[in-house]
């Protein structure tokens, strides 16, 4: 079996050898099990899972509990700023509804199980600063558009 420094393994080194892989996640609290043929995924003490669980789930709290207040927004508002430097490119009632956001995708990540959320909020918010980073594009953007663009499909 192949456990290199990197915390990974095989699936097929988990299906022949259990034990030792189960042992070395429960040491090193988790270990990547690569499978060619689907996506990856980790092999994690439950313990580390909750304890990661209840660190969302109050890191959660504190950024909502910190829009309540008017110094918090202020101080969430100048961290948002540091952490996303793309943010620049929007207007401070963006950046507002941004920080919102986010904090609201936390929470339902900590309080429903939603995971992916809080990237597709990153992600959604990125790529319209990156529209209004480019007055030619923002401009296209904001123009009408007329007809039919076809059947709009969802990956929910």
């Amino acid at each position: 079996m192949s456990i290199s420094g990197t915390e990974t393994v095989t699936f097929s080194d988990l299906s022949r050898s259990p034990r030792l892989v189960a042992e070395r996640a429960a040491r090193l609290g988790r270990v990547r099990v690569t499978h060619r043929d689907s996506d990856d995924f980790y092999l994690t003490a439950a313990e580390r899972e909750e304890q990661r669980e209840a660190n969302l789930s109050t890191s959660a709290a504190v950024f909502l509990a910190l829009l309540r207040q008017d110094d918090g927004l202020t101080s969430m508002l100048r961290a948002m700023r540091e952490v996303f430097p793309w943010i620049r490119h929007l207007p401070d009632s963006d950046v507002r509804a941004f920080t919102t956001e986010l904090a609201e995708a936390l929470s339902d990540a900590s309080e429903l199980n939603w995971d992916g959320h809080a990237q597709e909020v990153i992600a959604s918010w990125r790529a319209t600063a990156r529209i209004k980073a480019d007055p030619m594009q923002y401009r296209e953007a904001l123009e009408p558009t007329e007809g039919d663009f076809g059947r709009v499909t969802l990956d929910c």
